[in-house]
């Protein structure tokens, strides 16, 4: 079976584009005839075509492998809420830096900023489920927007975003209701032809929240206000930044990447940092470059001065200089003198 996927961007918010994950090695991995896959899908999900009569659902299928696997799923974030469920098998997997072994019948679930990965770095061999839900959010403080098509009482929807959104916990023992739930979403998922099953599908998965309800609310979950607070969602974004350095960084881009407004950002920036997001930018950027300076020797001053995002290498310098009270070059020399005498 050959599997496609098809490049759209699913969602937009105050000026973030957000692109869905594309499974890249689940996808080679059924080209390849590997296990078995079936999956329903939007954006760039794998998968056959969900139609509008699901907005809101961008993916929801199984694979199936039942023979050693020579592939992962490396950390990534989805595009909404997912739920996985392992029928069978054992599954390695990760979640916000948490490694666990999936057990038959582990249910666990992933909120859009929290980062996880199956496999470690192979998939193992098993059964596994998931439905990925957009709730319009990709920041711990914004407002859930449940599709119009989910029907729980409002009492009882209110009840399980308060859980979802409050608590950190991401693994639970399922029953065998919820197993017979994602079974009979499978065959629907089989057997769908151009949303031929959509009410079916609509049906099952408001089912299947009512009986995740039913499992959080019997395992007692504490919920923390702390961890919907805005400044947690700058936090993230503060994280993330490591990794983005190099970007063309303003301070409105920054507050449009962490989801709150620009004041807002400011205020719980210099409250996390003690420094002016601009200011805290450039730090992060000096000490990035001084690890570059030690550690490859082979790049040029003005190779290090692109790669940590400064305009120019004479900007570069002066700043380094200001701050360390030794241009780059002199940084890197003092070092190996004094490596080479110690």
């Amino acid at each position: 079976m050959k599997v496609n996927i098809q490049e759209i961007a699913p969602f937009e918010a105050e000026g973030v584009v957000y692109h869905a994950d594309t499974c890249l090695p689940l996808v080679d991995a059924v080209n390849r005839n590997k296990l078995k896959f079936k999956a329903l899908a939007r954006y760039t999900y794998p998968g056959d075509r969900l139609t509008e009569d699901t907005l809101g659902l961008n993916s929801v299928g199984y694979w199936d492998a039942n023979e050693p696997q020579d592939w992962g799923l490396d950390w990534h974030r989805n595009e909404g809420v997912e739920i996985h469920f392992l029928e069978s098998g054992t599954m390695p997997y990760s979640q916000e830096g948490k490694d666990m072994v999936l057990r038959p019948n582990s249910l666990t679930i992933t909120r859009p900023w929290e980062m996880h990965k199956v496999g470690n770095p192979e998939i193992g061999m098993g059964k596994f489920y998931w439905v990925i839900l957009d709730l319009g959010v990709r920041r711990p403080h914004q407002k859930w927007v449940w599709p119009d098509w989910i029907v729980l009482a409002p009492t009882d929807l209110e009840r399980l975003t308060a859980i979802l959104r409050q608590n950190e916990k991401i693994h639970w023992k399922a029953d065998s209701r919820i197993r017979d739930c994602f079974k009979q979403i499978s065959y629907l998922v089989n057997t769908d032809n151009q949303g031929s099953n959509a009410s079916y599908l609509r049906l099952q998965i408001n089912y299947l929240l009512v009986l995740l309800l039913d499992l959080l609310n019997a395992d007692d979950v504490k919920l923390n206000d702390e961890l919907i607070d805005s400044s947690r969602s700058v936090q993230l974004f503060l994280d993330e930044l490591e990794k983005n350095l190099s970007d063309d960084w303003t301070i409105g881009k920054m507050a449009e990447s962490a989801g709150v407004g620009l004041t807002r950002f400011t205020h719980h920036c210099k409250r996390l940092t003690n420094l002016t997001p601009m200011r805290y930018l450039m730090m992060r950027r000096l000490e990035w470059s001084k690890k570059l300076l030690v550690e490859n020797a082979g790049l040029s001053v003005s190779q290090i001065a692109f790669s940590c995002g400064f305009s120019t290498s004479q900007y570069f310098s002066t700043v380094f200089k200001k701050h360390e009270k030794c241009t780059p070059q002199e940084y890197r020399e003092n070092y190996f003198r004094v490596s080479n005498t110690a």
